[in-house]
């Protein structure tokens, strides 16, 4: 497996949208392994944008990850002073 295939496959894995969205998580993965495989500069430019796209596209169908806001954090230190 190329280089940037393994990176497409694994930023897939770790947004997990290849069940939400296997249509656009294959397409990354092809055009990565057509990215890597090319030799012309402008064929790597085309693609590299396709790529990018694409990976812009899954982001946005991603589930979130629950991370804490300023609230989540003055809620812990206002515990913590209490001694919770």
């Amino acid at each position: 497996m190329s280089e940037v295939e393994a990176a497409t496959r694994a930023e897939i894995t770790e947004l997990g949208v290849a069940e939400i969205a296997p249509g656009l998580a294959e397409l990354a993965i092809t055009l990565a392994r057509h990215l890597d495989e090319t030799g012309t500069p402008t064929s790597a430019a085309v693609v590299g944008r396709e790529l990018r796209a694409t990976l812009d596209k899954l982001r946005l169908v991603a589930p979130g990850k629950a991370e804490g806001d300023g609230l989540d954090d003055l809620a812990a230190r206002r515990a913590q002073r209490r001694g919770a």
